[in-house]
């Protein structure tokens, strides 16, 4: 069966160590006042040497795409480290791993999947560093749950180049990216219906002619990670821009975003651990310290019930997240099922549980000096990106019955 190791354990501990020493303290900045969170999060990176051994990973793919290596990568780091990271991190803001993951896992990933060596040298390294800023555009504003089937924006041919029109919304990282993987559908003058045309992936940098990023938007929760909309007029681009400088890309297009689908609805496990973990934590040391008719109301069995569900969601959770470690350390794939079955639970049982928090804390847990506020406000998004409660029950019964 599988557990922490004295190891994982180790790095718990070192970054639960950081996280109260680096980010609480400026946690009203990021949350209330506007603050980017890129500069704590290169903060981490330098002090647990992350930047390092992301060149050293990226080496490791940069030859094996150069020799033309199909087969999988021999994994050299342990999976569940990452995921430890990205726990810990969400008890404290979510939002900072939303940012973090778009950048390095789905515009560095994609870049580094999809591109040429020319192509990784170019923006795959900086993205896995953080020395500079990614964001991952496929969603429009009338194509969220639809956004491949519905997306409007196109590529048109203009000789040797691509002429681009569209926008994206809810795009993390949006205000501030310096380099934007973005889908669109192939406009070939052939008539096809849009649905159906084939879909290109291209790499922008910020500040390009025709390319608009709007300010960040205001939202509910998930404050330390800015989410804005794009717009693209006329912009124009070579073919240098087109992932793997091909509209056949292996694994392009539509593959490559469903297997990005994979991976992020499997990590929203990791975040609602971290969320439950932590709402879990705080209402077990309320409960032993307010009174209420001269005793705990950690005596009373109302309480005790929120504890225990608490507990019991946890548990789950725990148990998924170590199950998908396990068959990511065997090379064994997560299905698409799997996958959405993994989203779908664990992000409602998140919102349960930071709701029944602020429940069991009453008027405190309204404000936010008692932070399961901002836990419960974070914490509702899980049920809508990476696809709505909704799409989860579609896909798992689509992959299901296939």
């Amino acid at each position: 069966m599988y557990g922490w190791s004295d190891t994982h354990l180790a790095i718990q501990e070192v970054m639960r160590r950081f996280v109260d020493d680096e980010i609480r303290p400026h946690l009203d900045d990021i949350e209330h006042n506007g603050v980017p969170p890129y500069d704590i999060l290169r903060k981490m990176y330098q002090v647990f040497g992350l930047k390092e051994m992301a060149k050293e990973n990226f080496q490791r793919q940069l030859q094996r795409k150069i020799s033309g290596e199909d087969a999988p990568a021999k994994r050299t780091s342990d999976p569940a480290a990452q995921l430890i990271s990205t726990i810990e991190l969400c008890r404290v803001s979510p939002g900072l791993v939303t940012s973090l993951g778009v950048s390095t896992g789905l515009a560095g990933g994609t870049i580094n999947k999809l591109g040429t060596p020319a192509q990784m040298e170019r923006w795959g390294l900086d993205l896995l560093t953080l020395d500079k800023i990614g964001a991952w555009a496929i969603t429009e504003p009338d194509s969220g749950s639809d956004a491949l089937g519905g997306m409007t924006t196109t590529a048109r041919r203009d000789g040797e180049e691509y002429i681009i029109n569209g926008s994206k919304t809810w795009i993390t990282n949006g205000p501030y990216a310096d380099t934007i993987v973005l889908y669109a559908k192939l406009d070939d003058g052939s008539g096809e219906d849009i649905r159906n045309r084939k879909v290109l992936t291209f790499v922008l940098d910020a500040g390009m002619p025709g390319l608009e990023q709007s300010k960040p938007m205001r939202k509910m929760g998930q404050h330390a990670s800015p989410t804005g909309t794009l717009y693209l007029s006329d912009v124009r681009v070579g073919k240098d821009r087109l992932l793997g400088e091909t509209e056949n890309p292996q694994g392009g297009g539509r593959a490559s975003a469903k297997d990005n689908f994979v991976s992020e609805r499997a990590g929203v496990a990791a975040m609602s651990l971290g969320v439950i973990e932590e709402c879990l934590k705080l209402s077990i040391e309320y409960a032993k310290t307010r009174r209420l008719w001269n005793k705990p109301i950690s005596e009373y069995q109302l309480i005790q019930l929120k504890l225990a569900n608490m507990e019991v969601a946890r548990v789950n959770v725990q148990n998924m997240v170590f199950q998908f470690i396990e068959r990511q350390a065997e090379g064994a794939p997560t299905s698409f099922a799997e996958a959405s079955a993994m989203k779908l639970y664990s992000a409602q049982v998140a919102c349960q549980v930071a709701d029944e928090a602020i429940q069991l804390f009453g008027g405190n847990g309204y404000v936010s000096e008692y932070r399961v506020e901002q836990l419960s406000r974070d914490a509702r998004v899980l049920r809508i990106y990476a696809g709505t409660d909704e799409m989860q029950v579609v896909a798992i019964a689509k992959d299901l019955l296939k």
